[in-house]
C-alpha cells in the first residue's frame, strides 16, 4: 500500500467505493430474480418432503427433514457459485472492471466490494434456508445449521470468484467449484475408503494413495463439517460445532482472497 492509500481521506474513499461496488453487486442480484429463485427452490423443497414423507417406511419425519436440509444446502451452493461466476462475467464483459480501475481505485477496492456485495447474497440465502428449516427443527438448532450454511457459503462465493478470475469462462470455472466442493465434502468418506479397502493388502500403491488422500484432506476445508444433515436428524447441533466451521472458515477464506487478489494484481487489463 503506498503514501496516497494510507491517508485517511483516501480510505474514506475506498470504504466509499467497496460499498458502493457492494450495492451494485446487490441490485444485480434483485434484478437478477435471485429472491423469486431462492423461492422457488424452497417450494421444490417442500415438494420433496412430501415425496419422501409418502414414500418413507418408518421415521418419515426424520427422513423428511433431512432430504430437505440436504435439498437446501445443495440448492444454495448451485445459486451462490453459479451467481457469482456469471455475474463476474458479466461485469468484464460490460467492461465494469475497466471502469471502476479507471477511478484510479487499488484493484483490491474492487475485489472486496464484489465479495463484500456477494458475501450478503450468501447470507441472505442462508436466512431463506434457515427459516424455512425451522417448520421442521427448533429454531435453536436451526440457528447452528443456518449459521454453518451461511459460512459455507461465504467459501463458495470467493471460490467462485477465484476460479474464474483464473479460469475466465463460467463452464470452466463452475465445475471448478463443483469439483472443489464436492470433493471437499466427501473427503473424510474417501479417507474411510482408502483406509479399509476390500481388496488387496498395504501394497506401496495403497500406501501413495493414501499419502495423497490425506495431503488433500489436509489442504481442503472440512465441508463435511457445516450444516451436518445429522443436526437436523439428531437435534445435536452445539456452539462447539459452529466455533470450529468458523475457525475453517476464517482460515480458508483468508487463503481464497489472499489467492483471488494476486491473481487480480497480475492480470493485464
Amino acid at each position: 500500500m503506498n503514501e496516497y492509500s494510507s491517508v485517511p481521506g483516501h480510505q474514506s474513499q475506498h470504504g466509499s467505493a467497496i460499498r458502493a461496488i457492494a450495492a451494485v453487486v446487490i441490485l444485480e442480484a434483485v434484478r437478477g430474480r435471485m429472491l423469486w429463485l431462492m423461492l422457488a427452490l424452497l417450494l421444490g423443497g417442500f415438494a420433496l418432503v412430501q415425496f419422501t414423507a409418502q414414500v418413507a417406511i418408518t421415521e418419515s419425519a426424520q427422513i423428511s427433514s433431512g432430504a430437505f436440509a440436504f435439498w437446501l444446502r445443495g440448492a444454495s451452493v448451485f445459486v451462490v457459485a453459479l451467481f457469482v461466476l456469471s455475474s463476474m462475467l458479466r461485469d468484464w464483459s460490460d467492461k465494469g472492471m475497466e471502469l471502476v480501475l479507471a477511478l484510479a481505485l487499488p484493484r483490491a477496492v474492487y475485489l472486496y466490494g464484489r465479495l463484500a456485495g456477494y458475501a450478503v447474497v450468501a447470507l441472505v440465502c442462508a436466512l431463506m434456508c434457515t427459516l424455512a428449516l425451522t417448520i421442521f427443527i427448533s429454531w435453536q438448532q436451526a440457528l447452528i445449521w443456518g449459521a454453518t450454511l451461511a459460512l459455507e457459503l461465504l467459501l463458495v462465493a470467493a471460490l467462485s470468484v477465484l476460479c474464474l478470475l483464473t479460469l475466465t469462462h463460467v463452464t470452466i470455472g463452475m465445475s471448478a467449484v463443483a469439483a472443489f466442493y464436492l470433493l471437499a465434502r466427501s473427503m473424510d468418506a474417501i479417507r474411510l475408503i482408502g483406509a479399509n479397502p476390500i481388496a488387496g493388502g498395504q501394497s506401496d500403491a495403497h500406501m501413495l494413495m493414501v499419502a495423497v488422500v490425506d495431503g488433500l484432506a489436509f489442504v481442503l476445508p472440512d465441508l463435511a463439517l457445516f450444516a451436518r444433515a445429522e443436526w437436523v436428524f439428531y437435534a445435536n447441533a452445539t456452539l462447539a460445532d459452529f466455533g470450529y466451521a468458523a475457525g475453517q472458515c476464517a482460515i480458508y477464506l483468508v487463503l481464497l482472497v489472499a489467492a483471488a487478489m494476486f491473481d487480480l494484481q497480475r492480470k493485464v487489463l
